[in-house]
């Protein structure tokens, strides 16, 4: 500016030397040509800026990762959430004339209620400025198309309420046409900078295919598939194959067509084509050079930029299908998984050891006194006319009268009759048939005992003990007479 600035006051004055004839004041004709050549210079200059007031108006679903994916454009990390409409920026620098600006993002929340507040996003004003981005989330594939339709006719909606003026929505219209129509393949180079048309290829533009911006908003579409990361995960627990992978593109791509979109895979967790989506948003809203080819070898890292696209190249994912075909609804192909409930089970706290065993404790001091293996019945029975009565009073009282200390002297009696009748068992004949209780008779092996059996077992120690009795009385007998 310097340089130029020295030129121009040298030729002001060798022009105002030659017009020293001519003018009366040659000192206000020098100054008023160089104030001229400063202010055309500015003029020029500012002219070169880059302009302000662009937008980049988002949309989708909730939860699709809208205001993740900007704020990774504007490069911050931690961010706040709103509700309703979310405004955030990414910077945007122009490093040939070192200038730089803020694109505007307005991110729509995935609440119908709020499609209202388009209007201040996109003012009518600023319609030619706006670039529309949907986003679809790739975890959820069950709900893309239907995603892509619902958000593409609410921008419709908008645009039709601002009611632009007929000849301006034709000439947006015609703008998109004729930049899907001139978009021409990056070439090999090592710039890799467009291959240039020739001046007849210039002319001759390709007609529009029959599917191909039937639905023409007027404004830039960039459609963008977000936690394409997900994709491994569809296909280990929803037994997604190549086949339907290919069948949800060529349904996207065809969408893609209809409005003249661009479309990106992308993911943020593994920064995934964010650097594609920042050059190509300020290539279209700027103008600036964009020379990245489309993408469509890697299935979650798919780049397809706008005109690139047609039917032909889309039929190419029609080859792999097996048990698919083209035609198939995309409802029916790509079903939403049944819903599964998650049973929230109560954490359950374990006391503490001390705590159980006093309470254990507790409860064993309530339990009642237990007599041979038995609980002890304190319920009265009245006489039956038992010829036994009398023995059973006995041996309530022999068992009285034996030394009891505790729990122990109980189980010491239990034993000592079991051991009898085991010993019985095998030493004696079959019992007798009937109900009398013999010493031969013998319950059932695993029967617990009765007190018919306690009191047949004391009955033939008694008898026996008196038989003993007897003997040796009659033997002392004999043996007084014998000495007599």
């Amino acid at each position: 500016m310097a340089t130029s600035g020295r030129s121009a006051l040298l030729s002001s004055t060798s022009a105002g030397s030659k017009s020293t004839l001519e003018s009366s004041n040659p000192e206000e004709d020098d100054g008023q040509n160089l104030w001229s050549t400063i202010l055309s210079e500015v003029s020029t200059h500012s002219r070169s800026k880059l302009p302000s007031g662009k937008n980049v108006l988002v949309m989708g679903e909730v939860g699709s990762g809208k205001t993740t994916l900007v704020a990774k454009l504007q490069g911050i990390e931690e961010y706040m959430k709103g509700r309703g409409l979310e405004y955030l920026y990414f910077s945007v620098h122009d490093d040939d004339i070192d200038d730089y600006t803020r694109c505007n993002a307005w991110v729509l929340d995935g609440d119908l209620y709020h499609k209202g507040l388009q209007g201040v996003a996109v003012p009518v004003g600023s319609i030619d400025d706006t670039l529309l981005l949907i986003t679809v989330d790739m975890s959820r594939p069950w709900n893309a198309l239907d995603s892509l339709q619902k958000w593409a006719a609410v921008a419709r909606e908008h645009i039709d309420k601002l009611r632009v003026a007929p000849e301006k929505l034709r000439e947006l219209e015609h703008k998109i046409v004729k930049q899907f129509q001139e978009y021409t393949e990056p070439g090999s180079g090592e710039d890799g900078a467009p291959q240039r048309r020739s001046d007849e290829e210039e002319g001759v533009l390709l007609p529009l295919g029959d599917n191909t911006l039937t639905h023409n908003l007027g404004i830039p579409v960039v459609v963008v598939c977000t936690k394409c990361d997900a994709i491994s995960t569809l296909e280990k627990e929803h037994d997604y194959r190549d086949e339907h992978l290919d069948f949800i593109q060529s349904h996207i791509r065809h969408f893609c067509l209809q409005y003249g979109a661009s479309l990106l895979y992308t993911s943020v967790k593994e920064m995934k084509n964010l650097d594609i989506l920042y050059k190509y948003l300020v290539h279209r809203l700027y103008g600036f050079p964009f020379h990245c080819p489309a993408q469509v070898v890697e299935r979650d890292a798919v780049f397809i930029p706008s005109g690139w696209d047609n039917e032909k190249k889309i039929a190419i994912l029609h080859e792999n299908f097996q048990t698919l075909k083209s035609h198939d609804s995309y409802e029916d192909v790509v079903v939403k998984p049944p819903i599964r409930k998650i049973v929230h089970e109560k954490e359950i706290q374990a006391e503490d050891d001390q705590v159980f065993l006093v309470k254990l404790q507790t409860l064993l001091a309530k339990q009642p006194a237990v007599t041979a293996g038995r609980p002890v019945d304190t319920t009265s029975r009245a006489p039956t006319g038992s010829p036994r009565t009398s023995n059973r009073s006995a041996a309530a009282n022999v068992a009285n009268a034996m030394p009891q200390s505790g729990q122990t002297s109980e189980g010491v009696l239990a034993n000592f009759f079991n051991s009898l009748l085991t010993k019985k068992a095998g030493t004696g004949g079959p019992g007798t048939p009937g109900g009398n209780n013999t010493p031969g008779t013998v319950r059932k092996s695993g029967s617990k005992l009765g007190l018919s059996d306690v009191q047949a077992e004391l009955d033939r120690i008694s008898n026996r003990e008196t038989d003993s009795d007897l003997s040796n009385a009659n033997d002392t007998a004999a043996t007084d007479g014998q000495d007599t």
